[in-house]
């Protein structure tokens, strides 16, 4: 798993993510399942250019979930919350 752009899915906007945003300087990822901390972090380096400092990696389990009498389960998900430097931010919506 090299591709930057196979290891960062997409950002994770929770109310969570973004409290860890503005008061942590902390920013919340959904990785790929394979994806281990240094090419997280590399990956997030070269798609944002800022610094990172510490990442924080957990296996979500999926959930089951049911639609009338059939029962299915959603996927399970790796979630990566990434440190930067102080100063470093990382604009997902810029206002207009």
């Amino acid at each position: 798993m090299k591709d930057i752009y196979q290891v960062i899915k997409r950002p994770l906007i929770t109310e969570k993510a973004n409290i860890l945003k503005d008061e942590e300087n902390k920013v919340s990822f959904i990785v790929a399942r394979e994806a281990n901390k240094v090419e997280i972090k590399e990956a997030v380096e070269r798609l944002f250019k800022v610094k990172v400092l510490k990442v924080n990696c957990s296996n979500m389990k999926g959930k089951p979930r049911r639609i009338g009498r059939n029962i299915g389960k959603r996927p399970a998900w790796k979630k990566a919350v990434v440190t930067l430097k102080p100063g470093d931010r990382i604009d997902l919506f810029e206002g207009t």
